[in-house]
């Protein structure tokens, strides 16, 4: 049976991006909610599922190959966490969706081993915008040089960006950090001529302002599951 309280907090959820949208006129199938589901079970999986919920994100590859094959199967899974080397053949054969490359190894490591596997993955690069030195990702004047050899890897599709802000106990003040990050993915679309539609960005406490800031994509936990124990 499925949870009332998840069932609500869903609804939560769906209002708070509606109404984030409604701020500046975006429209709510702009925004694609990303479910972390991270340390959750299967069992609480398989109830968010009930409520129509289709795409979920895992931190690590060896806990998404032990809970992907208990959860239904026609689910999509995002890799959101840093993605260790030994870890990629894995990481290829398990997600649809990989939000965090943060070099430009890691980049052809995906490829190649995505080559293998006989498949294209779409990925994210994740930037360090803040600078913080307890964040993974590129620093900003890393990524061109990730770009430039995204053009040689035929199994991998670079289709956008992600970022995660210091955490503050004001959510508006991640807004100049998601701002920064789709100043600089424009700058590199018209640099490089790649779309980079996809902006990862914003979580459970802050993803409103993400929303405001261009968020394509949203990545939220505890607003669904609740904090976990």
């Amino acid at each position: 049976m499925m949870s009332k309280s998840i069932q609500d907090n869903w609804e939560r959820i769906q209002e708070r991006v509606v109404h984030a949208c409604d701020l500046t006129g975006r429209k709510q199938n702009d925004v694609r909610v990303v479910v972390v589901s991270k340390k959750q079970l299967p069992e609480l999986v398989a109830e968010a599922a009930e409520c129509g919920i289709r795409c979920f994100g895992e931190n690590k590859v060896q806990e998404a190959a032990a809970k992907i094959p208990l959860c239904p199967d026609d689910l999509e899974w995002h890799l959101v966490g840093h993605l260790q080397s030994n870890k990629t053949r894995a990481a290829v054969e398990l997600f649809d969706m990989i939000h965090s490359i943060d070099s430009t190894r890691l980049l052809e490591k995906v490829n190649s081993m995505s080559a293998e596997v006989g498949r294209t993955i779409p990925v994210l690069l994740q930037v360090n915008v803040s600078g913080e030195i307890s964040k993974s990702g590129l620093a900003p004047e890393e990524v061109p040089a990730v770009l430039d050899a995204s053009a040689h890897c035929m199994n991998v599709d670079l289709v956008g960006l992600m970022t995660i802000p210091p955490f503050t106990p004001d959510p508006a003040d991640a807004g100049p950090v998601f701002a920064r990050l789709r100043e600089w993915r424009d700058v590199w679309r018209d640099e490089y001529g790649i779309s980079l539609e996809e902006l990862s960005m914003g979580m459970s406490y802050d993803f409103e302002i993400a929303i405001q800031e261009g968020a394509t994509r949203i990545r939220v936990g505890t607003a669904l599951f609740g904090e976990r124990r």
